[in-house]
């Protein structure tokens, strides 16, 4: 059975977060999403590989780099 493209919403609700922080995502880590005139969708197994990979990782901070 082929996966069906989630919107914004969907993903929202898939990881328990914000709008705001599936658009930052998107624009400044890359997550994988798709645009279909002007909305996001998103494969649900994209999205999981890209979170296994670190993608939505917060970056190290200064007191990390010893």
């Amino acid at each position: 059975m082929e996966e069906r493209w989630l919107t914004v919403d969907e993903i929202c609700k898939y990881l328990q977060v914000s709008n705001e922080t599936v658009y930052k995502w998107i624009d400044r880590r890359g997550m994988p999403g798709h645009r279909v005139g002007r909305r996001w969708m998103f494969k649900q197994d994209e999205v999981d590989d890209w979170i296994r990979s670190g993608g939505s990782a917060e970056p190290p901070t200064k007191s990390d780099d010893r």
